[in-house]
């Protein structure tokens, strides 16, 4: 059975293993005040254009959200995110847990805009109620969906102008700076949100986030925080290393691309047979609407997202391709897919 389910299924990436053998031998200091993480750090802020940032390594995109929410948060303070956003339905209350309430907004596709934002904070009124303060939104979105810079500055402009900040979950970062849509620089990020991070999970790493401040009124004491929610690892360097290696020769966005391109020719073949999407395909994630006989049998042969009826005679299959997919595996499926509709 071959893995559409996620983009982490498989190991690390060559260039990051070789990482960890380079340094096997060497003495390091702890908690993300070594040489490794300065050298990462300083690879990141040359990539960003950014020399003033501050760059902290995490082990998961959870535990990076929640320490960055709360802290920015104060006690009475809450997040608006889209209905469909990560920290609203695949993180398990986690921002909730830290005594913060997600205010969340239905969108077409996956995106906030300004003209969905404004009805909440007209609605919370007053101190009755909590004060919405940071808006979350990932790139891509949960959907697979793309800001364009345009959307991104708008955004960001709206929040200054309402005292909000914008904060944006990388998690899949590298596919979206790396989509063929795309018009969005490492630059515009640490330009146009007040923090972010860079996703290393979901693209070649053993696992690791690099956090990014850009409004530096907003990151005091945050190391205190994130020791208080175990953050903090002692060997942050296991993380610090694979980003070097990241940064580099622009591995990052190379196997952004490789993800999108291998997602890109499954959507032609699901194009070429007449399917549809749940979603515009912009990224390495599809959602293919499929008739319910016709899903039943994919899912009983790959491992997939089963999202449920898109209608009574159609169930959504999200189909999830990575820096590690291979043509051969596209080619395969390809070949079961035409074989089930010829029966």
């Amino acid at each position: 059975m071959y893995d559409f389910l996620n983009d982490y299924n498989q190991t690390v990436h060559p260039n990051l293993l070789k990482e960890f053998v380079d340094i096997n031998n060497k003495k390091l200091s702890g908690y993300g005040l070594d040489e490794c993480c300065d050298d990462a750090i300083n690879s990141i802020k040359k990539l960003l254009k950014s020399p003033n940032a501050d760059i902290h390594f995490m082990a998961g995109g959870t535990i990076t959200n929640l320490t960055t929410i709360s802290h920015i948060l104060k006690p009475y303070q809450a997040v608006i995110a889209a209905e469909t956003g990560h920290i609203n339905v695949h993180e398990t209350g986690a921002i909730e847990a830290t005594g913060h309430k997600v205010v969340t907004v239905k969108t077409e596709d996956g995106k906030l805009t300004p003209e969905l934002i404004k009805p909440v904070l007209d609605y919370h009124c007053d101190e009755h109620m909590v004060q919405p303060k940071l808006v979350y939104i990932s790139n891509t979105t949960e959907l697979g969906t793309l800001y364009t810079k345009q959307e991104l500055k708008k955004l960001y402009q709206f929040c200054q102008k309402h005292h909000l900040y914008l904060y944006l979950d990388g998690a899949r970062l590298a596919m979206a700076l790396a989509a063929k849509d795309n018009d969005i620089t490492f630059p515009d990020l640490a330009k146009y949100t007040d923090a972010f991070y860079i996703g290393g999970t979901k693209v070649g790493a053993f696992a690791g986030e690099a956090l990014i401040f850009n409004n530096l009124s907003i990151n005091h004491d945050f190391r205190f925080n994130m020791k208080q929610k175990g953050a903090i690892l002692a060997k942050s360097w296991i993380i610090a290393v694979q980003f070097k290696a990241l940064m580099e020769n622009n591995l990052y966005i190379s196997l952004g691309k490789h993800s999108n391109d291998m997602a890109e020719k499954l959507k032609n073949l699901f194009e070429n047979e007449g399917l549809t999407f749940a979603a515009k395909p912009q990224s390495n994630q599809l959602f293919v609407n499929f008739p319910n006989q016709l899903a039943k049998k994919i899912i009983s042969l790959y491992a997939l997202d089963n999202l449920g009826q898109t209608d009574p005679s159609h169930i959504c299959l999200r189909f999830c391709t990575s820096w590690a997919t291979q043509e051969v595996e596209i080619e395969n499926f390809a070949k079961q897919l035409k074989a089930l509709l010829r029966k």
